[in-house]
């Protein structure tokens, strides 16, 4: 079943990114244009996708969700390259910082109109709307917390707990990464504690603190809550370095 999983995530993936993008951030226009996908809402959609073809197919849905927590947070690390090679979901004005970069032909360009219009960022007065700022490299930092997250996991994966244990992991790192960085974005949809959280944050501490009850809920095999080995089976070696 996993080729049709795989087609699910993609199609549920790509409607619920641009779906996201443009219901709960009111952004209408971009109905129709190749941009405008948002991580929270592929997640999402994919997620719904991908439960609907393991419920119609009968097959342990906390098993595949242990499966596809590492394998999900690795696909965000190689995602988050293409927002780098694009120059999209680049982040603050960093000029001068020791990793910032300029994305003059970005998705929207990195520059003082662009970035004043589009994420209300505010210059000292006097600039040309033509200047291209250098900004926080959030994508490539996305990369490396992506990686993390996936070494964790990875290592995580011959757990003790109930099966589905795994995911929530996934959900309290996921959140807790997306969570700090958006504090780097550019972002123009900042609205809760005076405008310093997102949307992006506020679904954040939702998958955070989901991940938490998770964790406690799958923490103890029981006989209503399997483990990931059949009982008497014994756990393989582990491989040697």
């Amino acid at each position: 079943p996993v080729s049709d999983m795989i087609f699910a995530a993609v199609i549920g993936g790509l409607l619920g990114a641009k779906l996201y993008y443009v219901v709960v951030l009111g952004n209408w226009d971009a109905l129709f244009t190749r941009g405008g996908f948002v991580f929270w809402g592929g997640l999402i959609g994919g997620m719904l996708a991908v439960m609907v073809v393991i419920w119609r197919k009968k097959i342990p849905m906390l098993r595949i969700f242990d499966v596809g927590a590492p394998a999900v947070a690795a696909a965000y690390a190689v995602g988050r390259t293409g927002c780098w090679a694009v120059g999209d979901d680049y982040g603050k004005p960093w000029p001068g910082g020791f990793l910032s970069v300029q994305f003059p032909e970005g998705a929207p360009p990195s520059t003082v109109g662009f970035m004043s219009h589009d994420f209300g960022v505010q210059f000292p007065p006097g600039m040309s709307p033509n200047t291209v700022v250098a900004v926080y490299p959030t994508q490539l930092i996305e990369v490396a917390l992506g990686l993390i997250m996936f070494g964790i996991l990875w290592r995580l994966r011959d757990h003790k707990h109930a099966e589905g244990w795994l995911f929530g992991v996934y959900c309290v790192l996921a959140g807790i990464e997306r969570f700090l960085v958006e504090f780097l974005r550019a972002k123009d949809d900042r609205f809760l504690v005076g405008g310093v959280l997102s949307t992006a944050q506020l679904i954040a501490i939702v998958f955070t603190l989901g991940g938490f009850a998770w964790i406690w809920w799958r923490r103890d095999v029981t006989a209503n809550k399997p483990g990931i080995y059949a009982s008497g089976v014994a756990r393989p070696a582990p491989l040697s370095s």
